[in-house]
């Protein structure tokens, strides 16, 4: 019989992720705690290969509390597995970035895991996936990673230790909110604030080993560890299409400094695609946004 080490696999309700996919967060299951890839000292082996990639890493303190600015909480400059190895004395929240780059078990995993995805929601694979890549989180106890949203759709696994996961969905950022984060046309997180966001429609997850979520593109969430340490997984991927939304939403800041008042995304799809066009071509070019706008205003609206 194949060992569950060698079958990695999520279990999910069919009728949540239907429901759910990108639209509203739902929980799941799945083995991942039994793999031999999140070991211990696998994962310090890991890490270690990191230190001389300073890209693929982000090392921080724990925020204060869940409404603190995100990037206002002290980064660490240090390697990653020095930062591990004194975890439980000094509270901070280690992120590996595209371990599938480091070590290629890890990218068999992302792999088959992203056809599971597609197995699930067949239309897929009928788009162009721009960027699939996954993610280690490893935190101290009592650990909080203060509020804001990705611009992304994922699937979050937990590892080790217990997690408290609160994540609203995404209808609850708005437009403009959204509209002020894309025009930037850069891979981030997207700073909101926590205190308008309405108290009834936040998830709450108790995450322990063998449960995962999944987390909407744009869904805003914060996230605080337990009693110990907390390892968790993710994989994240964008669609040629929500790079086109988020071209759309690039546009539609532009045409709010002007005074109009422009349609979201998924409205008129081929306006949409106009926009997105005008972005790719604008953005690089570095010149006055708003005076090329002006001279697009005839193709979309």
């Amino acid at each position: 019989m194949e060992s569950v080490s060698e079958t990695p696999a999520m279990a999910w309700d069919s009728a949540d992720f239907r429901a759910g996919y990108d639209r509203e967060p739902f929980g799941f299951g799945h083995n991942f705690a039994e793999l031999d890839l999140f070991r211990p000292d696998r994962l310090a082996a890991l890490a270690e290969r990191y230190a001389k990639s300073d890209q693929d890493y982000f090392v921080a303190r724990s925020a204060p509390s869940a409404d603190t600015e995100f990037y206002a909480v002290p980064t660490v400059f240090r390697a990653p597995h020095l930062v591990l190895a004194e975890l439980d004395a000094v509270p901070s929240r280690i992120l590996l970035k595209r371990p599938e780059k480091f070590d290629p078990a890890f990218r068999a995993l992302l792999d088959g895991l992203f056809q599971q995805v597609l197995h699930a929601r067949p239309r897929l694979a009928d788009e162009t996936i721009m960027r699939l890549e996954s993610a280690i989180f490893i935190s101290s106890a009592a650990a909080t990673t203060p509020f804001h949203f990705d611009p992304e759709t994922a699937f979050f696994c937990q590892i080790e230790g217990e997690k408290t996961y609160h994540v609203f969905p995404p209808d609850t950022v708005s437009e403009v909110e959204l509209e002020r984060f894309y025009k930037r046309a850069i891979v981030n997180i997207g700073q909101i604030d926590l205190a308008s966001r309405p108290a009834e429609r936040e998830f709450v997850f108790a995450l322990r080993a063998g449960r995962g979520l999944h987390q909407p593109q744009n869904a805003p969430h914060w996230v605080e560890t337990g009693t110990s340490r907390s390892i968790s997984y993710s994989f994240v991927f964008e669609t040629a299409a929500s790079r086109s939304r988020a071209g759309a939403r690039s546009f539609n800041h532009y045409l709010r400094k002007l005074g109009l008042d422009p349609s979201p995304p998924g409205r008129h799809p081929a306006a949409d695609a106009v926009k997105a066009e005008a972005m790719r071509l604008v953005i690089p070019a570095r010149k006055s946004v708003t005076r090329s706008m002006r001279g697009l205003l005839g193709r979309a609206r």
